[in-house]
């Protein structure tokens, strides 16, 4: 891997989690305007009928405006899981929750699971 000693004391880059076509970010706070979501489903299968979800029902909050979602952990950590992907564990915090989209012609999709 790629390091440059003189930037990587001023500059670190942000920690990203991938679980398949899911990217998770950490972020500061829950951004304003945004609504309480049931459920513990980052994404769902459309395709296989699997989804990206969190293991431990209680201890999430999912936020939402528009097509953002928003992951809030409220315990010390939870798992991330998913039939075909491995566990990830995500620590206490607010992460902003990305699916993954592809190109076509006349619009950018989602991609399907």
């Amino acid at each position: 891997m790629y390091s440059n000693r003189r930037n990587s004391q001023h500059h670190q880059s942000p920690i990203l989690y991938r679980h398949g076509d899911v990217l998770l970010s950490p972020i500061a706070t829950i951004p304003t305007g945004v609504q309480k979501r049931s459920g513990v489903t980052l994404a769902h299968g459309e395709v296989t009928g699997h989804s990206h979800r969190i293991q431990q029902e209680d201890a999430v909050q999912l936020w939402g405006r528009g097509n953002e979602l928003f992951l809030e952990v409220k315990d010390a950590s939870v798992t991330l899981i998913h039939e075909e992907h491995r566990a990830i564990e995500l620590q206490k915090g607010v992460y902003r929750v990305w699916k993954q989209r592809e190109y076509r012609p006349d619009a950018y999709v989602e991609v399907e699971d």
